[in-house]
């Protein structure tokens, strides 16, 4: 009896069980959800993009503060005809400077001096890392290789692209053949070296450990010495392009015909300053763009280097 009674107590009309029957409690279907989140703004995407590039803009914000104070002081040296050490008497101003990039984009035959200047440094520096980064391969796998070749390279190697000028021309048929030349040894050099000391930094270990798993001599080559001498080829190949432009613009002045670096000693000779300065800015922005793409392709050669 005293069971039943407290079974009927504790289902009364104050229960917890009357309770959730009549609906006092929030039964599982009625029980208050989480709002749902909602698309997210523009705003939180803006904001959520700086965040991840936050980097690369600030480095973005101090390049374009320098280039503007840059700029404020070369015309400020140029306007005052500045003479101490250096003199800034017949150095043109930047907004000469710019007038005479006006004319020059409204001229055909600029553009064909940059064209040529490209179409060379294309020739010369694919034709200098197709044969520089094997051959810098070959000679750090193999020692007698390396012992026959070294010597010949060291003794060449440091003779400057302008002394090579009167024997290129001697070699090749036509001058835009000795300027490709030229171009082709100025980045050769850089490009081997390189290469060569990416293979002899190396791990011996991981050479014999694909030895001890049976690879052979080329699936080494490809799967062990590649890879690992990649970021030295990448530096290689960096140098070496602005070595080629270095090499291309001597040409150009002493024996070339066409190109960017021509353009630039026609306007010495005829004494135009402003296209003096115009052609040196172009040779630079070529040089950096050529660069960039070369750090460029070594991301995404090198995913795990970033």
């Amino acid at each position: 009896m005293e069971s039943s009674a407290v079974r009927r107590d504790q289902q009364g009309p104050d229960s917890p069980a009357a309770a959730f029957r009549v609906g006092w409690l929030p039964s599982a279907a009625t029980a208050p959800t989480a709002p749902r989140r909602g698309a997210a703004s523009p705003g939180t995407y803006i904001r959520r993009w700086l965040k991840l590039n936050r980097g690369g803009l600030r480095a973005l914000l101090i390049g374009a503060v320098a280039l503007v104070l840059f700029l404020f002081a070369w015309h400020l040296l140029t306007a005052n005809r500045v003479v101490f050490f250096v003199r800034f008497t017949n150095v043109p101003s930047p907004a000469a400077v710019y007038d005479s990039l006006t004319r020059a984009m409204h001229d055909s035959k600029f553009f064909m001096h940059v064209l040529l200047s490209c179409r060379r440094i294309l020739i010369g520096f694919s034709l200098a890392a197709l044969i520089a980064v094997p051959l810098g391969m070959v000679m750090g796998r193999f020692k007698l290789i390396h012992e026959a070749l070294f010597p010949i390279s060291e003794v060449l190697r440091p003779i400057p692209a302008i002394a090579w000028v009167p024997m290129a021309i001697m070699l090749w048929p036509t001058n835009e053949q000795s300027i490709v030349f030229i171009t082709f040894l100025g980045s050769f050099f850089p490009i081997l070296v390189n290469t060569l000391h990416g293979m002899k930094l190396v791990d011996p270990v991981l050479v014999r450990a694909s030895q001890c798993l049976g690879a052979r001599e080329f699936a080494i080559f490809r799967e062990v010495y590649f890879p690992a001498s990649l970021p030295h080829i990448f530096t290689g190949l960096t140098v070496g392009m602005g070595v080629a432009w270095v090499s291309l613009i001597a040409a150009e002045m002493i024996s070339g015909q066409f190109g960017i670096g021509y353009f630039t000693w026609e306007a010495y000779s005829l004494v135009q300053y402003a296209d003096i300065a115009l052609g040196m800015i172009c040779i630079g922005v070529l040089g950096l763009g050529s660069s960039m793409l070369i750090r460029g392709l070594g991301r995404l050669v090198m995913p795990w280097s970033k």
